[in-house]
């Protein structure tokens, strides 16, 4: 079993990992040691698949149509009050604003609740391939809905004069500072409404834009220009970055934002993992343990490599 998922990690494409990308995997291997002894057995097992397996969702945005909003919301093209205007269950939504128009917009806090109910059955069938994979999934697009970014359609700045402020809140201060954080969020608890505790999430990051933003914009006024980039060798390439000593700066301004709204992804991933399993009946997962996938999942895995290695679709406009 560890051979053949040792063999997807492989084969997947050759994509340029961003720090954000090690962001996610690292949300993801805090959340196993977040699990009860019940659970952790089982998920300390497949650790590696969990935490590479991250990442699947962001490889999906330029393969799978629809995939794109999926990873957030912009909360703003709801009006000064957005919170007011959305309804939190999706059919109430699409009964108000349509279907097209919550996709155009993304959709994050509903996606968690749908692929949550997707890990739940898997649970149920004791299906260990849909359990690893929902399990990945869904601690992605937790972390994404962590993210103040993924709220709002001025997601990088452009809207602002601030571009590139996504990459610098979500992957650079991450690659300088995430050696030092200590994520330490404690034992998950039951989630008696995971919808609503999606849609807390969103309201929370996006209650921190005001921040974000503003943060960014008062410290590039008090400093030389010159000294906000700097240039790295990344590969066999001389890359365009945000200079350490001005991330630094960002992050202490923030306060720490970003450390903790990652501690916050770990432990509503487990959360969310550990309520699944309570609510399919609690399945002896160390039974499991034994488990070999099928000749229909191995073919089933190698279709969506090759589905990730064509990226033919149209690249999503919104790139959150």
């Amino acid at each position: 079993m560890k051979y053949f998922f040792a063999s997807l990690v492989f084969l997947c494409p050759n994509f340029s990992f961003s720090w954000g990308f090690q962001a996610h995997q690292h949300i993801n291997r805090t959340a196993v040691f977040c699990l009860p002894p019940e659970m952790f057995s089982f998920y300390k097992f497949h650790l590696d698949h969990v935490t590479t397996h991250a990442v699947d969702p962001d490889k999906r945005r330029y393969a799978v149509e629809g995939e794109a909003s999926c990873h957030y919301i912009d909360l703003d093209r709801y009006g000064l009050n957005p919170f007011d205007s959305i309804p939190e269950k999706w059919n109430d939504a699409v009964l108000k604003y349509t279907e097209d128009s919550l996709m155009a917009h993304g959709i994050v806090p509903w996606h968690i609740e749908r692929v949550y109910f997707r890990l739940l059955q898997a649970f149920k069938d004791r299906d260990v391939y849909r359990i690893l994979r929902y399990s990945a999934d869904l601690g992605h697009y937790v972390g994404d809905a962590h993210v103040p970014l993924h709220c709002t359609s001025n997601y990088n700045g452009q809207l602002t004069n601030q571009h590139g402020i996504h990459g610098l809140w979500e992957s650079r201060i991450p690659e300088i500072s995430m050696g030092k954080y200590e994520l330490m969020p404690g034992r998950c608890v039951f989630i008696s409404n995971p919808l609503k505790t999606a849609w807390a999430t969103v309201r929370a990051s996006y209650s921190a834009l005001d921040s974000v933003l503003g943060f960014e914009r008062q410290l590039t006024e008090k400093i030389d220009v010159d000294s906000k980039f700097t240039y790295e060798l990344r590969g066999a390439s001389a890359v365009k970055v945000y200079a350490s000593g001005f991330a630094i700066a960002y992050e202490q301004m923030l306060s720490g934002m970003v450390e903790r709204r990652m501690e916050s992804s770990a432990y509503l991933t487990a959360s969310l993992w550990y309520t699944a399993w309570v609510m399919s009946g609690q399945p002896d997962l160390d039974s499991l343990l034994d488990w070999v996938p099928n000749s229909e999942q191995v073919e089933r895995q190698q279709k969506e490599l090759e589905l990730l290695q064509k990226r033919t679709l149209q690249v999503p406009e919104h790139d959150h």
